[in-house]
């Protein structure tokens, strides 16, 4: 079991920053993978970066150039960090633990962190 908290949400202008930090606990002996996600009122969660085990990050094009993910195995958690904020950015965000071959498909997910940007 894998459980999942995520912290750092709040209030900002547009331009502003905000760091996001998923902990993680639980035992696992999987490779994987934790990803975010975004859901504003009214829209589709959308992905929004992720990590592999071995560091490699992935960005939507959306938030490329602006957020930064970044993961402290010893503290077990992952970051999310938001520069050049935009009004947009706006929604609740979510981290996702989700497992990777050859551990059979699962994920976990976090209760979510609000981010409002104001312009």
């Amino acid at each position: 079991q894998v459980q999942l908290m995520e912290s750092g949400g709040g209030s900002a202008q547009a331009g502003g920053s905000l760091r996001l930090s998923c902990v993680v606990s639980g035992f696992t002996s999987c490779t994987y993978a934790i990803e975010w996600y975004r859901q504003a009122p009214g829209k589709q969660r959308e992905f929004v970066s992720g990590i592999e085990n071995d560091g490699t990050t992935r960005y939507a094009d959306s938030v490329k150039g602006r957020f930064t993910m970044s993961q402290d195995s010893a503290k077990k958690t992952v970051y999310l960090q938001m520069d050049n904020l935009k009004p947009e950015d706006t929604a609740m965000y979510s981290c996702q633990w989700l497992s990777r071959p050859p551990c059979m498909k699962i994920n976990y997910w976090g209760q979510g962190t609000q981010v409002t940007v104001s312009s």
